[in-house]
């Protein structure tokens, strides 16, 4: 049977860049095998699908084109806006692998609060695979293991080359001119994802790692993607243990699946 595929750009910079999304809401007799195919055929860094169950937050599930993930940030703000503007009414949450994220919008924004406890620990000695030379490192349960380097300069972060084959989850970031700016790279070549242009959960990580580091409180906005040609923009925000993560989203148009 014909499926339809909504395709999303999220995170946008105005009307360009951002980060594809597939967006599956019809889910009627789909595993997660075929879930998986579908994630793989459509060949986005993820594909979401949502669960539309009566009487009970929308349960939304996300695939990489080579595996499923218990939370990303980018196919969240992807399914809330959809399911804020075209839903039955009234949605203000959504389950995922890692429990409730409450979803809203502000104007053209649209933003996620996700859980914000992530346990983080100081990396001494960083897996870099002899790819880069961060200054300060951390490693954040998403609850996946995230990597987050901070490199020297804006410069550093992007310079960087393609990563290697095996590294993990990992988002190289440096503080702009602005200290309310931040540039950001995010490798997960072992995810089936080389490079991606806007990652959400990165943004988490980050809040956690800065938060852990003694800043308990904190608002900045991301940019990343721009070395991929799709310039994207992040706002984040954290105090407490909530945070907020947000942007713009832009639809593309749809693809019809054959499953």
């Amino acid at each position: 049977m014909a499926r339809p595929a909504q395709v999303l750009r999220v995170f946008t910079d105005g009307a360009t860049g951002g980060n594809h999304l597939g967006v599956v809401a019809d889910t009627v007799n789909l595993d997660a095998e075929r879930m998986q195919a579908i994630a793989t055929e459509l060949g986005f860094s993820e594909t979401v699908f949502i669960d539309w169950e009566v009487g009970a937050p929308p349960h939304v599930r996300i695939f990489t084109p080579v595996s499923e993930l218990p939370f990303a940030g980018h196919p969240l703000v992807g399914a809330a806006w959809l399911l804020l503007r075209a839903g039955p009414g009234g949605v203000d949450r959504v389950t995922c692998g890692v429990g409730e994220v409450t979803i809203s919008a502000d104007g053209s924004m649209v933003w996620i609060e996700p859980p914000f406890a992530q346990p983080v620990r100081t990396q001494h000695d960083p897996p870099t695979l002899g790819w880069c030379s961060p200054i300060r490192a951390w490693e954040v349960e998403m609850p996946l293991p995230y990597s987050v380097w901070q490199m020297d300069s804006p410069e550093m972060v992007g310079a960087l080359g393609p990563p290697p084959s095996d590294l993990g989850m990992t988002l190289a970031w440096a503080w702009e001119s602005s200290p309310d700016r931040v540039k950001a790279r995010f490798f997960a070549p072992s995810m089936g994802v080389v490079e991606d242009p806007a990652t959400g959960s990165a943004a988490v990580a980050l809040a956690a790692a800065l938060c852990s580091d003694g800043m308990a409180a904190g608002s900045v906005q991301i940019s990343q993607g721009m070395e991929m040609g799709w310039p994207s923009l992040i706002y984040l925000s954290w105090e407490g243990s909530r945070c907020r993560v947000g942007g713009t989203v832009v639809r593309d148009g749809v693809r019809e699946m054959k499953w």
